[in-house]
Order: C-alpha cells, then sequence, then structure tokens
C-alpha cells in the first residue's frame, strides 16, 4: 500500500534557498543533497520529484563562512512557485546577513501563505524580520543565549535538533539540516525516496523532530534522553531556577524518579548538578566581563553576593574576587 503524501504546488516538490552572507556550508549542502538524492531514482542526480533554486536579489557569488562561494540560479521570483523557501544562516557577526530586498522578499512570501524554513542561524533573520511571531524556534543550544536576548519575546528551545511549527521551521543546522530535508522528503514525496537519499548519503536513519540536540553538558556524556533534557532546561534558567519537580514533569518523572536518574547516571543529585552549571556559568562571567559580583550572583540565581560568595568559596577553595583576580581579568584591579 501507497503511504499518502502531502500535495505540492507543481507535482514536485519546489524549495528556494536564501543564503546568507557568511552562510554554513554543511547544513545547505545537506539540506540540498538530501533533496537531490531524493528527487531521482539511485544516483542520478534528475529533478524528478524535487527541484530547487538559489535565489538572490543581485546575483553576486555568495561566500559561505569557510570561504567557498556558491553561485546563484534565480533572482527573488515570485515565492508561490515554492513550497518551502530556506533560509540558511552562518556566522552571527556578520552585518546585514542579507539586504533588504531580500527581507521584502521573505515577507511577501509569508503574506502569500509559504512555508518558511531557518537553518543554523537562519532563524535570526526570520526572527528579525518579524516572521517568527506565534511560532516556536528552535535554535542550537550555542546560540540560545544570544536568540534569547535578541527576541526575549519569542518563544525558543535548545533541546530539539529541528522543529515544523505551522508556516514556519526552525533547524540546529548541521547535520540536523538532513534530518529536517529526509522529514520533508518524506511528506512530499514519499518513504521511498527518503530512504534513497539517506542510504546513498550513508545515514542509517533520519532523526525526528523529538531528538535531543548531541552535546556535552558540563563536559560529561549521558546517554539517558531525560537527564540531557533537564540538564538543559537547567541551562536554559539559570537567572530564574526552576523547580526540581517541575524539570521532572517536563520529563514524565516524578521528582524522587528523577533524582535516582541522576544519582544512577551522573553521580550527583539534580540540585548539586543544577549549582555547579550555576557556577560555571558564574566563573564564565568573571573571567570575562568588569560586571559586579552582585550583578554576577543575581545572573545565576543567587539572591546575594555574599551566598554567592560562599558558596563559590566552598566549591573552589577561594573567594570568587580571589578567583577572578589570580586569573588576570582587568576587573579584579
Amino acid at each position: 500500500m501507497k503511504a499518502t503524501t502531502v500535495a505540492t504546488i507543481s507535482g514536485r516538490l519546489k524549495i528556494g534557498f536564501i543564503l546568507a552572507r557568511s552562510f554554513t556550508l554543511s547544513a545547505f549542502s545537506l539540506f540540498v543533497d538530501t533533496l537531490r538524492l531524493a528527487s531521482d531514482d539511485t544516483d542520478k542526480s534528475g529533478r524528478r520529484f524535487a527541484d530547487w533554486q538559489v535565489l538572490s536579489s543581485r546575483g553576486n557569488l555568495i561566500s559561505a563562512s569557510c570561504g567557498i562561494q556558491v553561485a546563484p540560479t534565480a533572482g527573488l521570483i515570485d515565492p508561490t512557485q515554492f513550497d518551502y523557501i530556506v533560509v540558511v544562516g552562518g556566522l552571527l557577526n556578520c552585518e546585514n546577513p542579507v539586504d533588504e530586498d531580500t527581507i521584502a522578499y521573505l515577507k511577501r512570501a509569508a503574506a502569500k501563505k509559504v512555508r518558511l524554513i531557518g537553518v543554523c542561524t537562519g532563524t535570526f533573520i526570520l526572527a528579525e524580520a518579524g516572521l517568527m511571531d506565534s511560532h516556536e524556534t528552535c535554535v542550537s543550544w550555542l546560540h540560545f543565549d544570544a536568540f534569547r536576548e535578541r527576541f526575549p519575546d519569542l518563544a525558543v528551545r535548545a533541546d530539539r535538533i529541528y522543529q515544523l511549527d505551522r508556516w514556519r521551521g526552525s533547524c540546529a543546522g548541521g547535520s540536523s539540516a538532513a534530518d529536517m530535508a529526509a522529514n520533508i522528503v518524506r511528506r512530499h514525496i514519499g518513504p521511498s525516496a527518503e530512504r534513497n537519499a539517506l542510504e546513498v548519503l550513508q545515514i542509517d536513519k533520519a532523526r525526528s523532530h523529538l531528538d535531543i540536540q548531541p552535546r556535552r553538558p558540563l563536559s560529561t556524556d549521558y546517554d539517558d534522553s531525560r537527564l540531557r533534557a533537564v540538564i538543559l532546561m537547567m541551562e536554559q534558567n539559570v537567572e530564574e531556577m526552576l523547580p526540581i519537580a517541575e524539570m521532572a514533569a517536563s520529563v514524565g518523572l516524578s521528582r524522587r524518579q528523577l533524582e535516582r536518574l541522576f544519582v544512577e547516571k551522573a553521580k550527583s543529585s539534580p540540585s548539586a548538578i543544577y549549582r555547579r552549571i550555576r557556577l560555571e556559568r558564574a566563573r564564565h562571567l568573571l573571567a570575562r566581563t568588569k560586571a559586579p559580583l552582585i550583578e554576577i550572583a543575581v545572573s545565576v540565581g543567587f539572591v546575594n553576593a555574599s551566598h554567592f560568595s560562599r558558596v563559590f568559596r566552598s566549591t573552589y577553595g577561594q573567594s570568587a574576587a580571589e578567583w577572578r583576580s589570580s586569573i588576570g581579568n582587568p576587573a579584579a584591579a
């Protein structure tokens, strides 16, 4: 029995790519190569089931963050020709990653109900244009703090590899671009096309939107997704601490079950791990900023500087001020 697929505009899945200045080449290439391999049988690179264009307002070569340049294949043509428009971002310190004409084009596409996807920091471009309102955004854990600081009113998460939320999609970048592309291929072309693409790419199985982002919290690997998800929540909530029971419930456990899980896997209690995360964040701020101790204490969830200093000394054997001075931070002078 043939699997049901979602209808496309023209009978073929059509995707337009917007590449930001200093875009991430791996995210773009994995996304487009998944389409290429799904769009024909075996490895013929035909465009039987899918088509794609690299769009640009000016037609100039677009440089990736690694220095490789990509030539656009079309101008900013009618956005309704596409089922999706994918914005591939890159370096966050790149000013004006896309021009005003491209922003206007994305807004027109949104108004015409074309689905928009931000890959890597492409989500920042969409959010800056006001196009992620009322949608939940998935970003890399590496960019979570920057996104929340820049767009405090938007819902954001860094525990999943990608998100398809109604008219918007977002992707953490890297290899998860292939996972998101595989999901789209499965929806619009079918499981056999997805399987063909993944086999040629030597990917055993595409991850789903529920998979947790791979990372090493506190330089330690944990093999339990519930524990990883809770640690990620801790890292994302150091100023206003979440109750242990609330975090336990979010992963389907009671507080006691979560505590047993932490002792078994992390050899420590949830509260002790949470404290380590907050103190590590404090050490980062002590080393990298000139912020006064009270400001740092509050930013990592302590009610006053004296309590923070006591906990810091009991953990590291010296006060926060002494530690800052010992590493040569000019703020200690």
